[in-house]
């Protein structure tokens, strides 16, 4: 049998991704990134301390960055090989966060609008479901990479979906959230009929992008999509 020479240099092997955690309580449910039952893989978590979904959100994360490129390096000494985040608007740290860690960084769903509006026909464009239209600013979109004059829609008019994960409740009405999340993605296609895919900013959303899709009969993508895609070249299958 020829010799085997294994290397180490990981506190855990095995896990490629290192996700960056808002520091919450509400339920994360299957399906959210904050979930670790949601990966067919297994995960790095590490939770960043004063980093509440209002502060990210509605706050533009202000004085965290640092915070945030600590955590990626403790997950890089954990092992990860490539970071994420369980937060759409930490797109506005996406260089800063990549310069820190130096190796790959996701930190938004919002980066594969470019590539998946590239996919569609003539005429047809991804738009944007957000759990706060009203705080989701230009500078968002453009550190993703997304052009200014997407369609975006929110649930911020829903009644639980953004109010109880923004404010951080401990209990959560799961239909109604998919309803409100339904309902604003009814919005999307009535307003912008040019939709051709839909592209969930919120990691909290992605639990509810199948029903979404049966609903609307567009393709639906977000960050567990992201994520899956982003670990399959960190660590690709052995044939």
């Amino acid at each position: 049998m020829a010799a085997r020479t294994a290397r180490g240099g990981k506190a855990v092997c095995g896990a490629a991704v290192g996700i960056l955690m808002l520091e919450a309580r509400f339920p994360r449910i299957p399906g959210d990134v904050g979930n670790a039952l949601t990966w067919p893989f297994p995960v790095h978590y590490k939770v960043v301390p004063g980093a509440s979904p209002d502060r990210v959100v509605r706050r533009r994360a202000e004085g965290l960055l640092d915070a945030f490129a600590e955590g990626a390096q403790e997950l890089i000494a954990m092992g990860a090989d490539g970071i994420t985040t369980n937060c759409g608007f930490l797109a506005l740290f996406q260089r800063e966060l990549a310069a820190a860690a130096g190796i790959p960084v996701a930190t938004s769903a919002l980066m594969q609008a470019p590539l998946i509006e590239r996919l569609l026909p003539p005429g047809r464009r991804v738009g944007i479901l957000t759990i706060s239209k009203a705080t989701l600013t230009p500078a968002h979109l453009e550190a993703a990479g997304v052009v200014p004059d997407a369609p975006v829609v929110g649930t911020d008019g829903g009644r639980e979906f953004s109010r109880v994960i923004l404010d951080d409740e401990l209990e959560m009405d799961v239909a109604a959230c998919e309803q409100d999340i339904l309902d604003a993605g009814a919005e999307l296609v009535r307003r912008h009929p040019e939709v051709g895919a839909i592209l969930l900013e919120c990691t909290n959303m992605c639990p509810h992008a199948r029903t979404l899709r049966d609903q609307t009969g567009l393709p639906v993508f977000d960050m567990v999509s992201f994520v899956t895609w982003f670990q399959s070249g960190l660590l690709p299958r052995r044939w």
